[in-house]
């Protein structure tokens, strides 16, 4: 793939997730990495809150889709929408709040053709399953990734939007690529899962796979004792960016996962819940220990 912008320019991402004051999640998980690595980053906020829920309580509240829309357009106003080359969702709260980041992929588009989304579709994980409306996973399936060039879903919403269990890694090939065909039609279709636990992952270990083309890559990091709020959304942001730098799908996958290795392994170090994502800043640049992907 050709790069989307000069190897020495800035890349612009205008990034639509939640934000915390405390902790790393969403926005608050993506937007010191991608500045770290020299993006410009338009950052848009469909929530405050005080902390992620996963403490039990919070304050703060979600922004209503008017108000989402609102700031968008503002950016449109100013021009500077159409000097993005990237735009990246995350927690969109609800479904309303999905017409503004649709509006905003198609206005980054009419300036620049080689513009790139990617959809993170969080609604869901192991465990705690479905946490936002029914809506919300209808929204992605129907409108948000038929505009998508790249989706990063976890496995469980990957199994979620396919109706196919994703227990093996046969299934989650299957699965893949039942997405990909649900995806832009002249986009890259890239697809990379996370927190993948099939029949064949060590009981020591965590795989990460990307399906790019017909191609699957597969990259096992050993599992380390901690599996805090935000990894995915800052894998999907690195990830992202690499792909936005013209790496291919398993380059970025390598890129992106040595770094959050990193920065788990020195948070797990540290014994704190919140990723050390500003004490492992380095890892985003120089990630202490390489892994590779290998083809299955």
């Amino acid at each position: 793939m050709a790069d989307v912008a000069p190897k020495q320019a800035a890349l612009r991402i205008l990034s639509i997730q939640s934000w915390v004051a405390y902790g790393h999640v969403g926005n608050a998980a993506a937007l010191f990495p991608l500045q770290r690595l020299g993006a410009e980053v338009l950052a848009v906020h469909t929530l405050q809150f005080s902390n992620h829920p996963g403490y039990g309580r919070f304050r703060g509240m979600r922004f209503p889709p008017s108000h989402v829309a609102d700031v968008i357009t503002g950016l449109a106003e100013r021009g500077i929408l159409a000097a993005c080359h990237g735009v990246l969702s995350g927690y969109l709260a609800e479904a309303g709040t999905g017409a503004a980041v649709l509006k905003a992929v198609a206005e980054m588009r009419a300036a620049n053709p080689h513009g790139l989304y990617c959809c993170d579709p969080v609604f869901g994980d192991d465990g705690p399953g479905v946490y936002v409306h029914p809506d919300l996973p209808r929204f992605f399936l129907e409108e948000a990734l038929p505009a998508a060039d790249i989706a990063t879903p976890n496995r469980f919403e990957l199994a979620h939007l396919t109706d196919i269990p994703c227990r093996t890694l046969t299934e989650v090939k299957t699965a893949i690529a039942a997405l990909q065909g649900k995806m832009r039609k002249d986009g890259l279709q890239t697809v990379l899962v996370s927190s993948l636990n099939t029949e064949s992952t060590p009981e020591d270990a965590i795989d990460t796979i990307v399906g790019e083309s017909s191609a699957f890559y597969l990259l096992r990091t050993p599992k380390l004792p901690l599996r805090p709020s935000g990894s995915g959304d800052l894998l999907a942001a690195l990830f992202f960016y690499h792909c936005l730098r013209g790496n291919s799908g398993r380059e970025a996958l390598e890129n992106a996962v040595s770094a959050l290795f990193g920065i788990l392994r020195r948070t797990a170090e540290l014994g704190q819940q919140e990723l050390a994502i500003i004490a492992a800043q380095d890892e985003v640049i120089t990630p202490s220990l390489r892994f590779r992907a290998e083809p299955v």
